[in-house]
């Protein structure tokens, strides 16, 4: 007899934790379907949790988790501060300027301890987890009840009233779910390699000296590397181990570059992108080369990462999907689109869109989920939707002039409230406001997604 659930869950990442806290929470049965990952730096298997993971102070309000409920070992470093470098130019932001009930500027925390919490949260709820098991399918009949069947790739069969989404990026389930109810092949909006950027990390120990100069701040270099909202970038955790990597664009192919010589980190032999690895080992040795032996000054973490101190993860670059609801489904977090890599990740917005999911299926009704996560995080999205689409084709001079007029602007003023100040900062302020302002403004409603919920057809 197959085994009948009313919420199935697939991945089990934050969204996927999350949906599953909730549903529970609210007297649904769940089960999460969480195909796991080895790591270094956790026991057994568990999600791919893999994310430069920092959070800002009004995204904790977002998230709806304080840090003071999480176990010690989770937050690494407290901030004070974003730093933003560009070729010639840099500015500093010490205040997001939003209202947060988060008494800092924000976090680091360790990824992997924070999935395994919001698992234990879950669990604890009442939720069930099965990990090492993929999902290899979903038939659907809208017409029986329950509606979901899924496929297991140890030959079970679980059958769900309600399906939440949560498989991440790559979208492995999603897409495949997805395509049963649009008029066109899915992959024509989310084929991974189009709309994910490749993220790569390394876990490594600064000398103390560069250990205090980066503590408190989070630092990322835009200009350096070619390719739309392409940064390295280096966020410290606890002691003097920090996190160094970068995000880019999948397939950027270096022959249509323009004024490659004036990125930083490109060579002129180069004949490809470089590698991540590459790009970082060009980092360090540009930014402490002359004081420091960096393979021996900088030396990998290897306990940590997903192996040897590294990582490599994919990270959603599109803008979000509405989800089939008519049929019982929601699509949260990264499988959504509703992370970035403009802001490198987004953990905060996929546990709001999971619980979002969760606590509406528990109610027994989904029709509500597209306008739920809209008046939830439609203002993040469009926030960085906008940002991102300004610096579409961003080269390094590009990038010099934006810091330099973000300098101006964020003098006496701190973080959006610098919008305020155009006039004292002159034309060049104006015009990055106007183009802000307008693209944000395009982006109202379901203007902000590219798959509606009016193109599926059941």
């Amino acid at each position: 007899m197959t085994e009948h659930v009313d919420v199935a869950v697939v991945g089990g990442g934050p969204a996927g934790s999350s949906a599953a806290h909730a549903a529970a929470a609210n007297g649904a049965s769940a089960v999460v379907f969480e195909k796991g990952v080895p790591r270094a730096d956790r026991e057994g298997l568990g999600p791919d949790s893999t994310d430069a993971a920092g959070i800002l102070d009004y995204w904790v309000d977002i998230m709806g988790i304080h840090p003071d409920e999480m176990p010690d070992d989770v937050v690494l470093h407290e901030l004070d501060r974003a730093e933003f470098v560009g070729p010639h130019e840099s500015c500093m932001l010490h205040d997001t300027g939003i209202d947060a009930s988060y008494d800092g500027f924000g976090f680091t925390f360790h990824r992997a301890k924070f999935d395994d919490w919001l698992r234990e949260r879950a669990e604890d709820a009442g939720a069930a987890y099965r990990v090492g098991t993929s999902v290899k399918g979903v038939e659907t009949d809208l017409d029986e009840s329950p509606r979901h069947v899924l496929s297991l790739a140890n030959g079970d069969e679980l059958a769900a009233d309600f399906l939440v989404l949560a498989d991440g990026p790559q979208r492995t389930v999603t897409n495949r779910v997805l395509d049963r109810y649009l008029p066109f092949d899915v992959t024509d909006r989310l084929d991974s390699t189009e709309v994910n950027h490749i993220a790569y990390q390394e876990h490594r120990r600064l000398p103390p000296a560069v250990a205090e100069d980066v503590r408190g701040a989070i630092r990322f270099w835009w200009g350096y590397i070619p390719g739309h909202t392409a940064y390295p970038w280096i966020f410290p955790n606890d002691g003097d181990v920090a996190r160094i990597g970068l995000t880019m664009p999948i397939g950027v192919d270096l022959s249509t570059v323009d004024d490659r010589e004036k990125y930083r980190l490109l060579r002129s032999e180069d004949d490809r992108i470089p590698q991540g690895r590459e790009y970082v080992r060009r980092l360090l040795e540009q930014e402490y080369g002359d004081e420091y032996d960096v393979p021996d000054d900088f030396p990998l973490v290897e306990d940590r990462g997903k192996r040897g101190g590294t990582e490599t993860y994919a990270i959603s670059s599109t803008r979000p999907v509405d989800s089939p609801v008519d049929a019982g489904v929601a699509v949260a977090g990264g499988a959504m689109g509703a992370t970035s890599a403009f802001h490198e990740g987004g953990d905060h917005v996929a546990i709001r869109t999971g619980r979002i999911a969760g606590e509406l299926a528990a109610a027994g009704d989904l029709s509500r989920y597209n306008d739920a996560w809209k008046d939830a995080i439609g203002n993040e999205v469009r926030r960085n939707v906008a940002m991102a689409d300004m610096v579409r084709d961003y080269g390094p001079d590009d990038w010099d002039r934006a810091f330099r007029t973000a300098r101006k602007m964020l003098a006496g003023r701190e973080g959006y409230e610098m919008f305020d100040r155009t006039l004292a900062a002159g034309w060049d302020a104006m015009k990055l406001l106007a183009g802000y302002k307008w693209r944000k403004f395009g982006l109202r409603g379901s203007r902000c997604v590219q798959i509606r919920d009016d193109e599926y057809v059941y």
